[in-house]
């Protein structure tokens, strides 16, 4: 962000949209405070198979998450596929993070401590980010919020290997694959840390992680199963169940949150104390 952009902020705007320089072209993101005095930061990436993030659909979801957890979530229109296909929206993703780093005062608070999250492929692309600010020593996150996230490119998974017999369920099975893709144009890429994170050799000194996953969901085992291999590492880790996935039926019903719902009281307590067990959910 240039600094006539981040000094022209409205800091009393409950969301505004601004553009960011990325790494493969420019990038434009959209900011939603919180009315906390102090809040935490949050750069999040919606879901939209790595296509097209739909911030319009998650729109209301992100407002209520913000209002819920005293955090301001920046969430960039990252790099889209195939024209901009992996590891593009990989970079993308990390330079948004240092550059919200670099500028947490205007973004949300001096003393702001800086989460990623993210939806489906967006929740691909916070895994990525945990990773790849290890490995490349910075920004330093408080956290990692992962919903339903897409962490197998591989699709080697029970629950994608064999969704459940409901045609919505394969549905979303098929749109992942297709998803894949397109992002994944070179075979091998899948098999890339940075494109499967739940295949990482190395899953070490990552950031305390909040896992979400549904039964029923073709992303269900995944999401199970990278929490364990995090604690297993010497990680914390903690995953929580949310509404079957009959519950959640399309892509506007799976970013729908109220103030109430298990998955935005679970956050607001991880944003305050990433390391301890969310109180009100139990680990599934």
């Amino acid at each position: 962000m240039s600094a006539s952009a981040i000094s022209s902020l409205d800091l009393d705007a409950p969301i505004s949209e601004f553009d960011w320089p990325g790494h493969s072209g420019p990038l434009r993101l959209r900011l939603y405070r919180s009315l906390a005095s102090k809040p935490a930061l949050m750069v999040f990436f919606a879901p939209g198979g790595f296509v097209a993030p739909d911030l319009d659909e998650a729109n209301n979801c992100l407002r209520v998450m913000a209002d819920g957890c005293g955090v301001n979530i920046l969430a960039p229109y990252y790099a889209e596929s195939p024209d901009r296909a992996f590891p593009a929206p990989v970079e993308d993703a990390h330079v948004v993070l240092t550059m919200a780093a670099k500028h947490r005062a205007r973004l949300a608070s001096r003393s702001a401590k800086l989460f990623v999250g993210g939806c489906e492929a967006g929740g691909n692309l916070a895994a990525v980010s945990a990773l790849v600010c290890r490995d490349r020593l910075g920004p330093e996150l408080a956290g990692q919020v992962l919903i339903m996230p897409m962490l197998d490119a591989s699709m080697g998974c029970g629950s994608m290997r064999c969704p459940s017999n409901d045609p919505q369920q394969l549905e979303l099975a098929q749109a992942a694959e297709a998803a894949y893709r397109l992002y994944l144009p070179n075979p091998a890429d899948r098999l890339h840390p940075y494109a499967s994170p739940l295949n990482a050799r190395r899953l070490g000194d990552l950031a305390p992680a909040l896992i979400f996953h549904t039964q029923g969901d073709p992303l269900a085992d995944e999401a199970k199963a990278y929490a364990a291999q995090l604690r297993e590492a010497g990680n914390v880790a903690h995953d929580v169940a949310l509404p079957p996935a009959d519950q959640l039926s399309d892509v506007a019903d799976r970013c729908e949150l109220t103030a109430d719902d298990p998955c935005v009281l679970a956050t607001n307590e991880f944003i305050a104390r990433p390391t301890d067990a969310p109180v009100a959910w139990r680990q599934a």
